[in-house]
């Protein structure tokens, strides 16, 4: 497949709406006496949690793996050398020369924190918790706490996704057509299931708010 040029490279903006408590596990390195087992990510330099973008990337791969039937009876990652697979084309593939689909087209940046939801944490509101959850052993029924951090519903961080739109010969059709039926997909079913852990507890339900492409023009996310 020969590659001629990328056309445009297409914005999504908008911001994650927390709906229930969002776990995306943290480092346990440095836990100290009395801390909780299972902390969010942080960011190093101010303490802030956010949402790393292969953490949402990776959930929209697998649930559109899901969703077109392709996932691999292994369990690995899907991978197709027909370079008009969607889940290869748009999610990337690994560096096999085999594999011909041309470069990833889909850049999930790492959310951070909105801006009110940031002055909200620099004021010393607690945007985050700490859920007590309890592990009953089914023969015993012995009780093992299992506390759990999270991230509070209302809280919200912004969405920037970059996509490529590359002529392969077809002025760049396919990627165009791909953004709407894989990319805008993908998210509606991040929101129809869960993000981050926890997901089957109660835990990761999120809402895109306040779509826009790059011309600052609403997105709408299809019905999944």
């Amino acid at each position: 497949m020969n590659i001629k040029k990328i056309n445009t490279i297409k914005q999504l903006k908008g911001k994650i709406s927390v709906q229930t408590g969002l776990h995306i596990g943290g480092s346990t390195e440095t836990m100290e006496i009395g801390g909780v087992d299972n902390p969010i990510l942080r960011n190093k330099k101010n303490n802030e949690p956010y949402i790393p973008g292969s953490s949402l990337k990776g959930k929209m791969r697998s649930l559109m793996e899901w969703h077109l039937g392709k996932l691999h009876p292994d369990g690995d990652i899907y991978m197709d050398k027909d370079p008009n697979c969607p889940i290869t084309r748009v999610f990337g593939h690994s560096a096999k020369s085999e594999y011909k689909v041309g470069p990833t087209r889909l850049i999930v940046r790492d959310c951070f924190l909105s801006e009110d939801a940031r002055q909200s944490f620099k004021q010393g509101q607690d945007i985050t918790e700490v859920k007590q959850e309890n592990f009953i052993n089914r023969i015993t029924a012995e009780a093992t706490p299992r506390p759990l951090e999270r991230v509070v519903p209302g809280v919200t961080f912004d969405l920037d996704i970059a996509y490529r739109v590359i002529d392969t010969g077809d002025g760049g059709a396919t990627d165009e057509q791909n953004f709407s039926e894989v990319v805008l997909k993908a998210l509606a079913l991040v929101e129809r299931d869960f993000l981050g852990g926890a997901g089957s507890r109660g835990c990761g339900k999120v809402k895109f708010i306040n779509l826009t492409d790059e011309t600052g023009q609403p997105l709408q996310l299809p019905t999944v």
